[in-house]
């Protein structure tokens, strides 16, 4: 006896194909996140104002969240158009040599980000309004 079970949904496909696309963009954008990280790095040595200090912490979180998503959209293409429908074949896929590598840059991408949310970015303080007495 056998059964019908369709091989991926269209969802799927259209998901896997968006992902490639994406995915293919990560080289310049992770270049452009090692711009931004040095770029604050200068900031940071020459001792400017806070709010310069501030500005380039954000470009930089920006940056790697771009970068961020690109790695995450190439990790989902390499395990797979299956692995979009399937949690085994998500699991099956992050144990190829391939998969396990862009789980790796996923992972210190995210590490970045987080070490740059908590010590990259100056805190500036807010100005305060004059109230109407």
């Amino acid at each position: 006896m056998a059964f019908f079970r369709p091989s991926v949904s269209r969802e799927a496909e259209v998901r896997y194909h968006a992902d490639q696309e994406v995915g293919k963009g990560f080289p310049e954008l992770l270049e452009k996140a090692r711009a931004a990280e040095v770029a604050l790095h200068r900031v940071q040595e020459a001792s400017t104002s806070a709010e310069e200090r501030r500005a380039a912490g954000l470009a930089l979180d920006k940056a790697l969240t771009e970068a961020l998503r690109a790695a995450e959209a190439s990790q989902r293409a390499t395990f797979g158009v299956k692995s979009y429908d399937d949690r085994i074949r998500r699991r099956k896929g992050r144990a190829t040599p391939k998969g396990a590598e862009w789980t790796d840059e996923v992972n210190r991408l995210r590490t970045l980000r987080e070490q740059n949310r908590l010590t990259g970015i100056a805190r500036v303080p807010r100005p305060v309004a004059a109230s109407a007495r």
